[in-house]
């Protein structure tokens, strides 16, 4: 059983703290960051286990009836030319600048930034910087919270129904973003199968083939010309998901998904989130 193995764990893994919540089969599980409940969630997963992952969130303080979060000093090495880049990113992230040092042909950069900015800035610094940049970051204090952090910039592609991708069919939404499924790979609906070039998901069919009349020759589904598709692991996914959406880990696979599968289910809680927004 789930909860026999996390209380396991708990033995031998001292940083690691277990809670039970009002669901019997679902569990807080608390780390010291990503890559510490990424490798027990690969562990757990190679030993058979198959489980669902909400998006990771940081553990706020009551600190004399103030809300408070934690901070860390983010340390960011980078080429002078992409400097500007990284102190963009970092900023909109509620990070501020502390430290600026030109090191020979580098920039040193020091910045205190809310531990909830840094999900999801590594695999964006990476992009803007050309895979340059060398960042390091370490636990400051608790301080009190800085307000809403901008997640990520696009949406995401979401299958339409439960099938098996075509060629034909990806070859056509191709302009639409990139996908995390090459042809030929079972999806069902409500599942992550790419990201949108646009803020705002879009729900494709992606499992539409090629219709045949006595007219048109059937052709080759291999004539079409895809993009390899993009491959996260899981503390890319961790670090990707919002907080609406979950991976899925079987020994098999690790997929992504809407937290609600059913598109209508989806819309009006987001009405109903609109609405209590106001």
């Amino acid at each position: 059983h789930l909860r026999d193995r996390l209380m396991k764990e708990t033995e031998k893994n001292l940083a690691l703290r277990v809670q039970d919540t009002d669901s019997g089969d679902s569990f807080m599980v608390y780390g010291r960051g990503i890559l510490h409940l990424g490798i027990l969630i690969e562990t757990m997963r190679r030993e058979g286990y198959e489980l669902t992952v909400g998006q990771p969130q940081v553990i706020l303080k009551e600190v004399n009836g103030v809300k408070c979060e934690p901070y860390e000093t983010l340390v960011v090495d980078v080429p002078q030319e992409f400097a500007s880049k990284v102190i963009d990113l970092v900023t909109r992230r509620k990070g501020e600048m502390h430290v600026m040092e030109t090191k020979g042909e580098m920039q040193h950069l020091e910045f205190e930034i809310p531990s909830r900015g840094l999900i999801g800035m590594r695999t964006q610094m990476l992009t803007q910087t050309a895979g340059e940049a060398v960042m390091a970051h370490r636990f400051l204090e608790y301080k009190p919270w800085k307000g809403p952090i901008p997640g990520r910039n696009n949406g995401v592609l979401i299958a339409k129904e439960a099938g098996i991708t075509t060629a034909y069919s990806l070859d056509k939404l191709q302009d639409r973003g990139i996908f995390f499924v090459d042809p030929g790979e079972d999806v069902y609906a409500g599942m992550i199968v790419g990201e949108n070039n646009k803020p705002g998901d879009l729900v494709i069919n992606s499992n539409e083939g090629k219709k045949l009349t006595n007219h048109r020759a059937s052709g080759s589904d291999a004539a079409t010309n895809i993009a390899p598709k993009t491959l996260l692991t899981l503390e890319e996914c961790m670090e990707y998901i919002q907080f609406d959406e979950c991976i899925e880990v079987t020994p098999n696979y690790i997929r992504m998904r809407k937290t609600i599968l059913d598109e209508e289910e989806r819309k009006k809680q987001q009405k109903k989130m609109q609405l209590e927004a106001i």
